[in-house]
C-alpha cells in the first residue's frame, strides 16, 4: 500500500487525502498534467487518456508501492491500482485539475480506430454508475430474497421502501445515462440530464399512451417491428415505446443532441446563447429522438438481445464455454466493457441475462487459484499477497489477483482461463440467468432468484461455484510449483555443482535466471533478494563485453550492460543519492535506497571533452528519484566530435551480489529494466 499523507488544502479548496505521495509519482510519471486530455476510474484502475503514450515511465509506474500495473488498450493508458482506486482517484484530480466533465478533444478522438473509440465511448457512459448500480441490485436482490424467505410480504412497507431503494436507478436508468453521455459526448451534463428526464416522461410512455386511448393505426404489421400509434406529432406518427428502464436509445438522443448543441454554438449570439443554444437543441433533439432516434434504437435493441439469444441457442453449453474461457483475457485488455451493454440490454430487455452470466464462474475459478498458491507456496511474500487476493475475489474484484499474482506465475492464469471455460459450460448447460442487476462476487446470489420466488436458478449458481472451484484449487494443488532458481557455483575453485531453491523470483518478473560464477552457503540459500535497475537512456542495449573500451568490457570496474543513446538525457535507474558526479560531467555515480552503487559513464573518452556538451541538472548529494533527469548531454556535437557514445552502466561493488544480469532486450526506454541484481 502507499504510505498515507496527512491531508492538505490545494486547488480552490479540495483537501487531499491519504494517498497524495503516490496521486504525485502517478501523475508526473503519465507525463505531467500537460499530458492528461481525461481521467475516469472504475472498480480498479485509472483510465487515464493521454495526448502522447510515449511520455508514459510505464515501468517507473509498475514499481510504485500501491500500483499493481500498467495497461494500454481501448485508446486508455490503465493504471491499475486495486480496491482503493475511489481514494486514489479522489487525490489524483486535484493534481491535474481537470474539469469535471472534461473528455478528449475531438481530433483525439479521430486519431483512435473505430474499436478503440467504442470501448472508449462505453466505459466512459457506464463506469462512473458501475458503483452504485451494483449497490442498489444488491439491496434489489436481498429484498427478493427475504420475500422468499418468508421474513415479510410484498405489501409491507418494509418492502416498498427498498424495492424503491434497488429499483430507483433502473426505473430511470436513461436519466443516469443521459448524463454520463452527455459528458462524454463534450454535451453540457446538466441538459443530457433533462434529456432522460424527457424521455421517462409518465404520460408519453407506452403504457400511459395504451391506457388513455385508441389506437389509430398499426405500423410494421405482421414484422418484430410492429408498433402502435396512438398519437401524431403535427401529422407525424408518434411510435409509443416505454424509454423507463432502457439503455441505447438515450445514448443515441444525447449524442444527436451533442451535435445540434456544437452546430447551434457557431451562430447564436454569445448574449443569448445561455439560454437559447439550450432550448433549441432540446426542441430539435427530443422530436428527433420520439419520432426516430428512439424508436430505431429500441429496435436495435431488440435485434442485438435475438441475435445474442440466437448464438446462445445454437449450443448452450459451448457458447458459455467460450464466454468462461476468454472472459479473463478480455479483462485484462479492458476490452469487457464492450460486452457490459448486451449485458444490461438482455436484462432490460428479456428480464434476465442468460448470454453473459457464464463469466460468473470466471471469479471464482481466479480465486480458487489463489487460494490453492495459498497453501502451496512456501514463499512468504507470496502467501502474503495471495490470501487478500482471494478474499477480493470472491467479493468479484479480481483484477489484483490476476495481475499481481496469476500472470507472472503464467499457468495459474491458464488453469483459472480452462477452469472458467468448465464453470461456463456448466452455465449454458443449465441455463443460468441473472434476472436483475447489481452485486459482484457472492453478493451476485441473491439476482439470481427467479421473479416467481423459486429457488432453481440459485442452485445452479451455487452449484456451478462449487464444481468450478474444487476443479480449479485440485488443479492448482497437483500442477503448480514455485518457481526454481538454477545456479552454477563454483566450489573450492575446482567442482561445479548445481543446487536448486524453489523461490518466487518477483511478482513483476518470474522468470528463471541462471546466476553466475559465486559460492553460496546454506543460510543465502534462503535469503535471495532481487533488485532492479532501470536504464538510464534510451537506445539500444549492448553486451558490456562488445564495447570499444577493454577497462569496461573486461568486468574489471564491475558487471553490467551498455546502451547506445538514442536521445540526450540522463535519468536515475533507481531512487537514490548522487554519490559522484565527475567535473567534466560526462560520468555520474549514484548508490541506490538498497546499497547498490552504479556507474554511468555517457560515452568512450568523452572525458577528453572537458565538459563540452554536457549539462549537469543535479549535485553531488541530491537524493534523486528513479526517472528524474540527470544530465543533459549534446548528442550529436559529441558524435561530431569523434567520439563514440556507447555508454556502459555498471554495478561498481558487483561483488557484494551473487548475481548482476542484464534481462533487457534491444531496444530499451528510459526507466525499463536492463539489469536484475541478486544478492
Amino acid at each position: 500500500m502507499a504510505k498515507p499523507s496527512e491531508n492538505k488544502i490545494i486547488n480552490g479548496g479540495q483537501k487531499m487525502g491519504k494517498y497524495e505521495n503516490l496521486a504525485r509519482e502517478i501523475v508526473s510519471n503519465v507525463g505531467g498534467r500537460e499530458n492528461i486530455s481525461s481521467l475516469t476510474h472504475c472498480i480498479t484502475r485509472l483510465r487515464f487518456k493521454l495526448k502522447d503514450e510515449s511520455k508514459a515511465n510505464d515501468d517507473i509506474i509498475k514499481d510504485m508501492d500501491g500500483v499493481v500495473t500498467v495497461m494500454k488498450s481501448g485508446g486508455q493508458y490503465q493504471v491499475v491500482i486495486g480496491n482503493h482506486v475511489p481514494e486514489v482517484y479522489a487525490d489524483v484530480m486535484p493534481l491535474i485539475d481537470l474539469e469535471e466533465d472534461s473528455t478528449d478533444k475531438e481530433d483525439d478522438a479521430r486519431s483512435q480506430n473505430l474499436f478503440n473509440r467504442a470501448i472508449d465511448v462505453i466505459s466512459g457512459i457506464f463506469q462512473p454508475i458501475l458503483g452504485i448500480m451494483a449497490a442498489c441490485g444488491m439491496v434489489k436482490g436481498f429484498n427478493a430474497l427475504f420475500i422468499a424467505l418468508g421474513l415479510y410480504s410484498d405489501t409491507s412497507g418494509g418492502y416498498l421502501v427498498l424495492n424503491a431503494i434497488g429499483d430507483g436507478l433502473f426505473n430511470y436508468m436513461p436519466l443516469f445515462l443521459g448524463y454520463t453521455a452527455a459528458k462524454k459526448f463534450r454535451l453540457k451534463p446538466m441538459l443530457g440530464l433533462v434529456i432522460g428526464a424527457i424521455m421517462c416522461y409518465p404520460t408519453i410512455q407506452n403504457s400511459a399512451l395504451a391506457a388513455g386511448g385508441d389506437v389509430l393505426y398499426t405500423l410494421f404489421r405482421g414484422t418484430v417491428f410492429e408498433s402502435s400509434v396512438y398519437t401524431e406529432f403535427f401529422g407525424i406518427p408518434l411510435i409509443a415505446m416505454n424509454y423507463t428502464g432502457t439503455v441505447i436509445p438515450v445514448i443515441f438522443v444525447v449524442y444527436f443532441a451533442s451535435k445540434c448543441e456544437k452546430f447551434f454554438n457557431k451562430f447564436i449570439p454569445d448574449l443569448v446563447k445561455f439560454f437559447f443554444v439550450p432550448m433549441l437543441t432540446l426542441v430539435i433533439a427530443i422530436p428527433a429522438g420520439f419520432l426516430l432516434i428512439g424508436p430505431l434504437a429500441t429496435f436495435g435493441s431488440a435485434i442485438i438481445a435475438e441475435a445474442v439469444m440466437s448464438v446462445r441457442n445454437f449450443s448452450p453449453m459451448l457458447a458459455g464455454a467460450i464466454v468462461g474461457l476468454t472472459w479473463q483475457v478480455l479483462v485484462i485488455f479492458g476490452l469487457h466493457w464492450g460486452f457490459i451493454p448486451v449485458y444490461i440490454n438482455n436484462i432490460m430487455t428479456n428480464g434476465y441475462d442468460n448470454v453473459m452470466m457464464p463469466f460468473f464462474a470466471c471469479t471464482f475459478a481466479t480465486s480458487a487459484v489463489v487460494l490453492a498458491i495459498f497453501f502451496k507456496t512456501k514463499n512468504k511474500q507470496l502467501k502474503e499477497m495471495a490470501l487478500p487476493n482471494f478474499i477480493s475475489g470472491i467479493f468479484g474484484v479480481t483484477e489484483p489477483a490476476i495481475y499481481g499474482i496469476l500472470l507472472p506465475l503464467k499457468k495459474p492464469f491458464i488453469i483459472s482461463c480452462i477452469v472458467g471455460g468448465i464453470g461456463g459450460g456448466f452455465y449454458g448447460a443449465f441455463n443460468f440467468r441473472k434476472f436483475m442487476m447489481g452485486g459482484m462476487g457472492i453478493f451476485e446470489f441473491p439476482a439470481m432468484i427467479e421473479p416467481d420466488g423459486s429457488m432453481g436458478n440459485l442452485i445452479v449458481a451455487v452449484a456451478g461455484v462449487a464444481i468450478t472451484m474444487v476443479i480449479a484449487f485440485a488443479a492448482t494443488m497437483i500442477l503448480y510449483r514455485d518457481k526454481a532458481v538454477t545456479e552454477t557455483v563454483n566450489k573450492d575453485g575446482n567442482e561445479k555443482v548445481n543446487a536448486k531453491e524453489n523461490v518466487y523470483d518477483s511478482v513483476q518478473d518470474s522468470r528463471q535466471i541462471l546466476v553466475s560464477a559465486k559460492a553460496v552457503n546454506e543460510e543465502q540459500k534462503s535469503m535471495y533478494k532481487q533488485m532492479d535497475i532501470g536504464s538510464p537512456v534510451k537506445g539500444k542495449v549492448l553486451k558490456l563485453e562488445s564495447i570499444k573500451d577493454d577497462a569496461f568490457a573486461s568486468g574489471v570496474l564491475g558487471k553490467g550492460a551498455a546502451v547506445l543513446p538514442e536521445e540526450g538525457n540522463v535519468f536515475a535507474p533507481a531512487n537514490g543519492v548522487v554519490s559522484t558526479l565527475f567535473p567534466t560531467l560526462h560520468a555520474l555515480g549514484m548508490e541506490t535506497e538498497e546499497g547498490v552503487e552504479i556507474l554511468i559513464h555517457i560515452g568512450l573518452d568523452t572525458v577528453q571533452l572537458n565538459g563540452e556538451g554536457f549539462e549537469a541538472m543535479v549535485k553531488e548529494g541530491d537524493r534523486v528519484q528513479k526517472g528524474q533527469l540527470l544530465i543533459k548531454f549534446d548528442k550529436d556535437f559529441i558524435e561530431e566530435k569523434g567520439f563514440c557514445l556507447e555508454t556502459p552502466v555498471i554495478v561498481t561493488n558487483s561483488d557484494d551480489y551473487l548475481g548482476v544480469i542484464e534481462v533487457a532486450g534491444n531496444q530499451i526506454n528510459p526507466g525499463e529494466n536492463l539489469l536484475k541484481i541478486l544478492r
